[in-house]
């Protein structure tokens, strides 16, 4: 993993007494096809390809190539303008998961930060993808909202009433959602004095959704 200089992303400094356990970016390939919907921008032009072909194809099988090869100059174009800005994405993204919150620095232009303590998130979930990658969308507490248009992509898809914010398309999803969760039962443990917060394991196979309580509701 790159070494990244956190006093220089993070809105302030660690306060004493809080660790950072984990911190990462999107992978971008995978930001691209699941949140730039590539795949769908892919087929779509592939499918207008065809029809372009079938319809000119009367016209003799110059024009139904050269049809063709226009859709698939546009698509080459939309897709590499997508990949651009998936690549851009993630690598001016930053997610930090420390002892007490979540860290999200996201932005291309205008970098905006966002702090979420543990007391603030309802739940998380945990969704795996069959490239190994994955996104943990985080279900605020009642009373807690960003606005959508703050957070995406960094946000679960289709949830636009709620908007939830999520980690996305991070490698080895599986384990940092495990250091999400010992973290939020750690922290939920001193916060409340409770000598144990218990949370379902993880355990999530492909392209799943599992969910666990942050142990703040409780209280």
């Amino acid at each position: 993993m790159k070494i990244v200089d956190l006093d220089k992303l993070l809105p302030a400094d660690i306060p004493e007494g809080e660790r950072v356990l984990w911190f990462g970016r999107p992978e971008w390939v995978s930001l691209l096809r699941h949140a730039y919907r590539a795949d769908l921008v892919a087929t779509y032009f592939g499918a207008l390809a065809i029809w372009n072909a079938a319809v000119d194809s009367e016209a003799g099988a110059m024009a139904a190539g050269v049809a063709i090869g226009k859709s698939l100059v546009l698509a080459a174009l939309c897709l590499g303008l997508l990949g651009l800005l998936a690549w851009l994405s993630a690598r001016t993204t930053l997610y930090v998961i420390t002892s007490r919150r979540i860290v999200m620095k996201v932005g291309i232009a205008l970098p905006i930060f966002f702090n979420i303590p543990y007391s603030q998130i309802a739940s998380v979930a945990l969704r795996k993808f069959k490239d190994g990658t994955g996104d943990i969308p985080l279900a605020l507490a009642p009373g807690r909202r960003i606005a959508l248009l703050h957070l995406w992509p960094h946000a679960r898809p289709f949830h636009v009433a709620n908007p939830q914010p999520a980690l996305r398309s991070i490698a080895d999803v599986g384990e940092v959602a495990e250091t999400l969760r010992q973290a939020m039962i750690a922290e939920a443990q001193t916060r409340l004095g409770m000598a144990t917060v218990t949370a379902p394991a993880q355990g999530a196979t492909s392209a799943q959704n599992e969910t666990f309580p942050s142990g703040a509701v409780a209280a």
